[in-house]
């Protein structure tokens, strides 16, 4: 059976909620730095021209939001780790896609071609509650560099994300109830331009109380790369397929919403050209076979019906639920993690590797994590 990733819980003002959180889980991020530290140095890049990549989204993320510096320099002075490192982590898929471009590099990522969600509203849920879930693959060692971060930040609100230990955030919800999760996308717009890193964008999104502020934050911050974004509150969702600098939005439809790696927008179809079809072919039958699979169900769907369909190993290998394999450039990939979310409920439930069994564990904004059936 696989371990649960490790809780961390931190509060305070901006660095001293760092300095927490490194010290909580220090080898996790050394684990993480070495991981894309190792990434770039394959690639070729000079110790110099790293600190100029890294320099340039640490200024954004600086720019953006005060805090997310803050909290990220006492990430390093609690772990050990150089605050160069720390802005790494958080910004991995921006630095390293450049990195790649410079060396000349016409790969993807090796990991890249990751995720599938599925979002069932209220009117389909067997409950009455939105079921907010998602498949995160990437490479298979961030296993061991994954934690659940519980931050009580200055505003009062608390939020909960799954996220690779020294990161700001990747999917997660808060006690407003607003629930967030994202997947890779590539588009022929990327790296145009500078931009915020995803993870500073999501986690100014879930310290959010309203989500018209948080939907806000993830349309319209300029970006360096694309990505689909899904925030749900009180019942209503919007999907955002986010190119550097547009957004094209998606609604569910007869109540529920299932995403993948390629746009579906007729609109932004209309005006990007897709690029990430050189990795992730699958990801066409992806979002359609989970859809199939819970419309199945019938008019009234549940979390285990959720857990089911975020279970398929259909086409295995290229499944929804992946096992560790290697990828079509070289790299290697798996489902690190099946997440369900409870909006209403305010709870978040992880299986750790689910290939190999799916396991549950319930994460909530007060107290420790537990086994859930």
């Amino acid at each position: 059976m696989q371990t649960p990733f490790p809780l961390v819980s931190i509060s305070g003002a901006p660095f001293e909620r760092g300095r927490q959180y490194g010290a909580a889980v220090p080898e996790r991020i050394a684990h993480s730095a070495r991981h894309y530290r190792r990434e770039l140095e394959r690639l070729g890049a000079s110790p110099a021209r790293q600190s100029a990549l890294i320099a340039e989204f640490a200024a954004q993320m600086e720019n953006f939001r005060a805090a997310h510096g803050e909290e990220m320099r006492g990430i390093a002075e609690g772990s050990g780790v150089s605050y160069e490192d720390i802005v790494l982590i958080n910004a991995r898929t921006e630095v390293i896609a450049k990195a790649r471009k410079m060396a000349r590099e016409t790969a993807l990522d090796p990991a890249d071609g990751e995720c599938t969600a599925a979002v069932v509203m209220p009117e389909r849920s067997a409950t009455g509650n939105m079921i907010h879930a998602h498949n995160w693959d990437w490479d298979p060692d961030a296993r061991d560099s994954t934690i659940v971060l519980r931050v009580c930040n200055d505003a009062g609100v608390t939020l909960v994300t799954l996220v690779e230990a020294g990161g700001l955030a990747r999917h997660g919800f808060n006690s407003a109830g607003l629930a967030l999760t994202g997947n890779y996308l590539s588009c022929d717009r990327d790296y145009s331009q500078s931009g915020v890193p995803l993870s500073s964008i999501r986690r100014a999104a879930l310290e959010q109380e309203h989500v018209a502020i948080a939907m806000q934050l993830l349309a319209a911050t300029p970006k360096a790369c694309s990505s689909n974004m899904i925030v749900s509150q009180n019942g209503w969702l919007i999907d955002f397929e986010c190119v550097p600098d547009e957004s094209f939005a998606l609604a569910p439809h007869n109540g529920l919403l299932t995403h993948s790696n390629h746009f579906m927008s007729e609109v932004a179809l209309s005006k990007v050209k897709e690029a990430g079809m050189s990795n992730a072919v699958d990801t066409f039958y992806r979002a359609w076979r989970v859809r199939e699979l819970l419309e199945a169900c019938g008019p009234r769907i549940s979390v285990a019906d959720v857990r089911r369909a975020l279970a398929d190993d259909w086409a295995t290998p290229y499944s929804v639920c992946r096992p560790p394999r290697g990828t079509l450039t070289g790299g290697r990939s798996a489902t690190v993690a099946t997440i369900v979310i409870d909006p209403v409920g305010l709870t978040m439930d992880i299986a750790a590797m689910p290939s190999f069994g799916q396991v549950f564990t319930r994460y909530a904004l007060q107290g420790d994590a537990h086994p859930v059936e």
